[in-house]
């Protein structure tokens, strides 16, 4: 689904597509602070392009040299860091009680969301981000097992994305059953080592001020007033409603069918608690200070699919063919 845009996108309307590419070819100096200091997948890419330059244009002669080895890279760090971010999902999801079948269709569902194919397609480092939020809900899902998801977000995080920092009290405080807290917060050390040990090396190399860093985190405060509006508009609501394309729809007339037929001793959701609740929440305050109602909406991929695979688990009592089990839930074994 990536590759069209891959292959098609027009760069000129897209200023984070162009930053990054121009990261990947160390050029930082004209790079907006909002983007400057999110280095790993655009490192990954330079890495990946370097043999395939060598390569390219016997495969694409009718591309012209350029960036599109590096766009290709970019394509292909992309799809593995999203698909990585898929099995969290479905891994998650089946620690809820879902099937194996309800999870996979659950994650192929949503993964069929735009964002999925800009995440994927494009030069952006969204992919690794979604990463990071996956793998904390794994860990928060799987327990002590998933311990080392726990170590890898709050490792990974700090550089993937500067709100991240809204994301560690939900991690240290649902993740502890997992990791405890002094282990996470030696992970967390760690990442804010390497957030440090990179900001100072960009700005000593490049000349880049701190203070733009302070102003940049102050506009997006202000962006909060836009996003309310732009959320109480038709055009928002919309674009609220499309996250996860026409899936989205399904949860909510799962839920009022449950309700209106009430068969079940059990809700299918019940499975589904405080951990998740907090992770909308926490996903809320990313679109209101991003302004980008669905791009960041598309963080809560994790919840949406733990609840579209209940529902494509338990559809027959929903539609009043019967209970199954009392509808319980279990943990999967290692």
């Amino acid at each position: 689904m990536a590759y069209p845009m891959y292959v098609h996108y027009d760069f000129t309307h897209s200023s984070d597509t162009r930053s990054y590419l121009r990261m990947a070819a160390g050029r930082f100096d004209s790079v907006r602070v909002t983007h400057r200091y999110r280095v790993w997948v655009p490192a990954a890419a330079a890495l990946v392009a370097a043999p395939i330059t060598q390569a390219y244009a016997q495969v694409w002669p009718q591309r012209p040299a350029g960036q599109w080895p590096l766009r290709f890279a970019f394509y292909l760090v992309n799809c593995l860091v999203l698909g990585a971010a898929g099995a969290c999902w479905y891994h998650g999801a089946r620690m809820t009680g879902a099937s194996v079948l309800g999870a996979a269709l659950a994650m192929l569902a949503v993964l069929t969301s735009r964002w999925a194919v800009y995440a994927a397609g494009l030069p952006l480092t969204d992919s690794l981000y979604l990463l990071v939020v996956g793998l904390g809900y794994y860990a928060i899902r799987r327990g002590p097992a998933g311990s080392w998801a726990m170590v890898a977000a709050l490792v990974i995080g700090p550089l993937a994305k500067e709100s991240f920092f809204l994301l560690v009290p939900w991690l240290l405080w649902f993740g502890r059953h997992s990791l405890g807290w002094p282990r996470q917060l030696l992970a967390l050390a760690v990442g804010l080592a390497l957030l440090f040990a990179v900001h100072w090396f960009i700005n000593s190399r490049f000349g880049a001020p701190g203070i733009p860093s302070v102003a940049n985190a102050w506009e997006h405060v202000n962006n909060i007033t836009y996003s309310l509006r732009r959320a109480a508009s038709v055009k928002g609501l919309g674009e609220l409603l499309s996250v996860f394309g026409l899936f989205t729809v399904i949860v909510p007339v799962a839920f009022w069918l449950e309700r209106r037929k009430q068969r079940c001793s059990a809700s299918i959701f019940n499975a589904l608690g405080w951990a998740e609740g907090s992770l909308l929440l926490i996903v809320a305050l990313h679109m209101l200070l991003s302004g980008d109602l669905g791009r960041m909406g598309y963080l809560a991929a994790p919840v949406f699919c733990s609840a579209l695979a209940l529902v494509f688990t338990h559809w027959r009592p929903l539609l009043g063919l019967g209970c199954t089990g009392g509808l319980q839930s279990h943990q999967r074994e290692a």
